[in-house]
């Protein structure tokens, strides 16, 4: 397991939305990202809630924000460095914001994220 604090955990989420096209993050709509130390039930890297933007036909505009849910502990003891950190950060935000734009699990694997 690599140690790495939540403020130092925090930066990396934040340096992996910061390295995704502007464009990309523009069109995200109503979407927050947190980070939690772990899922409460499954052993997850990370979660999207939410309604995708490809099914928004009848989003009212009324509905709370899709959240995005990186988990720190789970990241942190599957990798053995702090650089596969920095990785699996990386693609654990790539993955989760990809769901917010209505690619499933499938189409990642295919892509190479999964």
């Amino acid at each position: 397991m690599i140690e790495i604090s939540e403020d130092d955990f925090e930066t990396l989420v934040v340096n992996a939305l910061d390295d995704m096209p502007p464009a990309l993050l523009e069109l995200m709509d109503n979407v927050v990202v947190v980070i939690e130390d772990r899922h409460p039930t499954e052993d997850l890297f990370g979660l999207y809630e939410g309604i995708p933007l490809t099914e928004r036909d009848m989003y009212g505009g009324f509905e709370l924000p899709d959240r995005v849910t990186i988990y720190r502990l789970p990241i942190c003891e599957d990798c053995v460095s702090s650089d596969d950190v920095v990785d699996e950060v990386r693609i654990t935000v790539v993955h989760e914001i990809a769901h917010h734009f209505g690619i499933d699990d499938d189409r990642l694997h295919e892509l190479g994220w999964g």
